[in-house]
C-alpha cells in the first residue's frame, strides 16, 4: 500500500508557500512529498519565517485546497470542502487538526479559519463569499486569494513552476 504522502501527491494540482521578506512577497514552490498530513506541511511551512510567518497554498486533484499558516508554533487552517475528508488522507488530517469529525456528507463545506488572511485584506465574510462561488475551481480561489492579498503575480509564476 502506498504511503499518506504518495496518496496526496499524486492528486496535487500545486503546492506554494507565501512568505514576506522584508515587506516583499516570495512564493516558492513546496515539494509535494512533503504534504502528508497538517503536521507534516506545518513543519515545512516553518522552513520559511517571514515577517509574520508563512501561507501555504494547497490545490487539490482540481477537487478542494487547503490554505495553512503557520507563524511560529501556531498553526491556522482552512479546508475548503470537508466532503474531501472521504476520500484524502490530507482532508482528514485537516479535519483531525480542527477536532472535526469525517461526515458522509456530499454538501460542499469548508472549514476552519475563514479570517486565516483577514489581517491581510481579506475578511472572514468575504472568504465565505468566494468558497460560495460554484462556479470557481480551486486554483481560481487560491489564485483570487492571492492577488487581494497582495501576492497575485508571483503566486501565478510559482503554480507555472509547481504544477506537475
Amino acid at each position: 500500500m502506498a504511503d499518506l504522502s504518495e496518496v496526496n501527491a499524486a492528486g496535487v494540482d500545486f503546492a506554494v508557500v507565501a512568505f514576506r521578506e522584508e515587506g516583499v512577497w516570495q512564493v516558492e514552490p513546496i515539494a509535494q512529498q512533503r504534504i502528508e498530513d497538517i503536521d507534516a506541511l506545518s513543519r515545512e511551512l516553518r522552513r520559511w519565517p517571514g515577517d509574520g510567518g508563512s501561507i501555504g497554498l494547497v490545490s487539490f486533484d482540481e477537487d478542494f485546497f487547503l490554505l495553512v499558516r503557520v507563524l511560529g508554533p501556531i498553526t491556522r487552517l482552512l479546508l475548503s470542502d470537508v466532503s474531501a475528508a472521504g476520500d484524502w488522507p490530507v482532508a482528514r488530517s485537516a479535519l483531525e487538526y480542527l477536532d472535526l469529525p469525517v461526515v458522509d456528507e456530499e454538501e460542499q463545506a469548508p472549514a476552519g479559519d475563514l479570517g486565516i488572511v483577514s489581517d491581510l485584506g481579506l475578511d472572514a465574510m468575504d472568504m465565505g463569499a468566494l468558497l460560495d462561488d460554484d462556479d470557481l475551481y480551486p486554483d481560481e480561489m487560491l489564485g483570487d486569494i492571492a492577488s487581494r492579498i497582495g501576492f497575485g503575480a508571483q503566486f501565478d509564476q510559482a503554480v507555472e513552476v509547481a504544477a506537475p
